[in-house]
């Protein structure tokens, strides 16, 4: 059980290039799930609605006020129908959603606004006999954070990192060959992955 380790190998300021990045680390995936992870913090009702648009029927659970016991109450927005007036007190909202890769993820890139945001791909590297390493798909992929240089986006940043996933107790030599595969390296210690 556990978390994967995360490792930052490529960083930059551009949108764009951090994504084509991560498309390229994508590629070397032996074998890839069907469905990419997107998480997004959305700041503004024009963050929302560019959102809906792409991701047309993404609802989100949103803590709406805490009953007298204590308990929390959720209310159940659907972003494309919600008003802004419904929206703008629950601002900023958080999603998070599993896609089907490619539908969605180059949509997501798109509407983007200024929170934190990632993509997450999982999947499994392949085999390397010479180094003895193997693959995992319970714990290998691709990650990046837009506005963020954690895997465990907890605070916004001017840049955006791409990260590799590899197993729970770290891979330090596979994620200098991934990193070097595009033209990055390892940029820090190993953090708390997927």
């Amino acid at each position: 059980m556990g978390n994967s380790k995360a490792y930052p190998v490529f960083r930059t300021t551009d949108r764009p290039t951090a994504y084509a990045q991560a498309m390229r680390l994508c590629a070397l995936l032996a074998m890839q799930d069907d469905e990419v992870y997107l998480t997004a913090d959305l700041l503004t009702v024009a963050d929302v609605r560019r959102m809906a648009a792409v991701l047309p029927g993404t609802r989100i659970g949103v803590k709406v006020r805490t009953d007298p016991s204590g308990e929390s109450v959720w209310a159940d927005l659907n972003l494309t129908t919600a008003t802004a007036s419904e929206l703008r007190p629950h601002l900023p909202l958080d999603i998070g959603e599993f896609y089907p890769v490619k539908s969605a993820d180059h949509r997501f890139l798109t509407a983007l606004g200024q929170g934190t945001a990632s993509i997450q791909w999982s999947g499994s590297w392949p085999e390397d006999p010479d180094a003895d390493q193997h693959g995992s798909a319970k714990y290998d992929g691709v990650q990046v954070v837009f506005h963020g240089d954690q895997a465990q986006a907890d605070r916004w940043t001017e840049h955006h990192t791409v990260f590799v996933h590899v197993n729970n107790w770290g891979d330090l030599p596979r994620a200098r060959k991934l990193a070097a595969h595009i033209g990055g390296e390892v940029l820090g210690e190993a953090q708390l992955g997927f």
